[in-house]
């Protein structure tokens, strides 16, 4: 089979995400790829819309992706939004500037969706075998958890309490003082009740963590051993220990302190303190020894679902 080449765009709430491939019938080369902190969530999540200076910034930010696109002569665009844009009142108007401005359909998907994609992008990566886990990917403006192994997602739901939001509720001081992580711990408590649910119905094992969030901490991890990541390794280990040491560092530094930690990237200084403490609190409900951190995500789960169980043509129609 000829590869097919194709591009896909995660418009995520904080991140976009640009990824050109060429596709083959078991497995893809990337030729390119690149993320850009659009924040697209900042100043509008809270209130259900998009603030011009965040429409700004896609645009400006499409406008490159979709340069690099045609610079590739890659026709199939593939592009998904998520929570800021499936929440927001304009968001409709604003796929619609998206289609006449960039000649990109814009596929807004449902939380079920997102977590579904997200699933096969973590299943796609190696990161699980035959024991029940608990995946969660950790957004801007959704958090998608899934509970299932390599074989299937046995359950699956997306809450609406990214690290954007979480960051509007709680994080008012910097360094974030004990009573916002207490607000936040307890607001995490309420809203992820169906989770501890699940949690107890079908006791996952095993913790992996998608992409963002797990992929800076992992490394920060490794920095803190002096070693480098192997760029073809898509699964990685972040022993509980050591999560504990960075997360304490996390809480206890302000912004321009955790900017000088080796590993840290300034995309994700501010959302990584809300992150880590979703982090541990999930730890309390299934206590595990080792948090596996799968490189690969939604963006993955989409390259997965075009090369295998839908042909181009079904997604293209979706």
């Amino acid at each position: 089979m000829a590869p097919n080449k194709a591009a896909i765009i995660d418009m995520g709430t904080n991140t976009f995400h640009l990824l050109l491939v060429e596709l083959y019938e078991d497995k893809f080369e990337t030729l390119y790829k690149e993320k850009i902190p659009v924040k697209i969530g900042q100043g509008g999540i809270s209130h259900n819309t998009i603030h011009p200076e965040a429409q700004k910034r896609a645009f400006h930010t499409l406008q490159h992706f979709k340069n690099l696109i045609d610079g590739e002569g890659i026709t199939k665009i593939f592009a998904f939004a998520t929570s800021a844009v499936r929440n927001a009142d304009i968001g409709h108007e604003f796929v619609s500037k998206i289609q006449e401005q960039f000649h990109i359909s814009v596929n807004v998907i449902d939380g079920d969706q997102e977590a579904q994609m997200i699933y096969e992008g973590i299943r796609f990566s190696g990161s699980l075998r035959d024991e029940i886990c608990l995946m969660m990917d950790i957004g801007g403006g959704s958090v998608e958890f899934i509970i299932g192994n390599q074989h299937e997602a046995l359950w699956k739901r997306s809450f609406e309490i990214g690290g954007q939001r979480m960051l509007d509720l709680f994080h008012y001081h910097d360094p974030i003082l004990r009573e916002e992580v207490e607000n936040l711990t307890s607001y995490l408590e309420d809203k992820l009740l169906e989770l501890a649910m699940a949690i107890k119905t079908f006791n996952p094992t095993c913790l992996v963590g998608s992409s963002g969030t797990f992929d800076t901490l992992t490394d920060i991890y490794f920095e803190s051993l002096h070693q480098k990541k192997s760029r073809s390794q898509q699964v990685f280990q972040l022993p509980r220990a050591e999560f504990e040491v960075i997360a304490g560092k996390l809480l206890t530094l302000n912004k321009e302190q955790r900017l000088q930690i080796p590993g840290m990237i300034p995309m994700r200084v501010d959302m990584i303190v809300v992150a880590s403490c979703l982090i541990e609190y999930i730890l309390k409900l299934i206590p595990v020894e080792t948090l596996i951190c799968s490189n690969y995500a939604l963006k993955e789960g989409a390259i997965a679902q075009l090369m295998g169980k839908h042909s181009l043509a079904a997604l293209q129609s979706r």
